[in-house]
């Protein structure tokens, strides 16, 4: 296991083999992770083993992503009591939600958000994972931006992990309309660089209106 290189939200993508960068690690160690927490009865050994496992099968395939950096892989959840990272809006835990500013890392800005904690409303089992890819280029490019140093960066994969989010679908939700407002500050604020599309953002907030991450 990699966690040396500060990287953003990353798994590093092998040729043959994935490694767990320090950023993602939140999912798995981070009491407060906003989004999909990794149970704590899952090593981070025994997800690389089974994700990999399935990389040597040859049972994952690339999805595109909202750039061309950007790429999904879609498994079905093979970790008991993993739950998904949002819910819908609904009568019985809309007096839940919880509003305040947010930020994912110390050099990120925060932002103002919304969420439900997890022990307050009810949560379904996740049935997919997405498993949210960039490109080894726009990471290093982004770790620049940041500050953060790449001496000593591995150069021998295509795609690193940057997120895991449990769902009830096995195809992307739209990302948070934050999310979208952040990349297109650039990456100097932790976003990719890539500029807002008004449509793609109005599609967001229809759903995220209807919809609050779990914290």
């Amino acid at each position: 296991i990699n966690a040396e290189y500060g990287v953003p939200p990353h798994f590093q993508f092998f040729c043959s083999c994935y490694q767990v960068d320090k950023f993602c690690l939140r999912q798995f160690d981070a009491p407060d992770y906003v989004g999909t927490k990794i149970p704590s009865t899952v090593t981070k050994e025994q997800f690389l083993s089974h994700v990999n496992s399935l990389l040597q099968q040859g049972a994952l395939s690339l999805k595109e992503g909202y750039a061309p950096f950007c790429k999904h892989v879609f498994v079905p959840n093979f970790i008991p009591g993993l739950k998904v990272g949002s819910v819908a809006i609904d009568s019985s835990n809309i007096s839940f939600l919880r509003s305040g500013y947010l930020s994912r890392t110390p050099k990120e800005l925060p932002v103002l958000s919304r969420w439900f904690a997890r022990d307050e409303v009810q949560i379904p089992d996740a049935k997919f994972l997405d498993l949210i890819l960039y490109s080894r280029e726009q990471i290093i490019a982004e770790n620049i931006a940041m500050g953060e140093s790449v001496e000593g960066h591995p150069d021998d994969y295509e795609w690193g992990i940057i997120g895991i989010k449990g769902q009830l679908e096995d195809y992307e939700l739209p990302m948070q309309p934050i999310t979208m407002m952040r990349n297109a500050l650039g990456k100097e604020e932790g976003g990719s660089g890539v500029p807002l599309d008004r449509t793609k953002y109005l599609f967001s907030v229809s759903y995220w209106d209807k919809h609050a991450i779990l914290q």
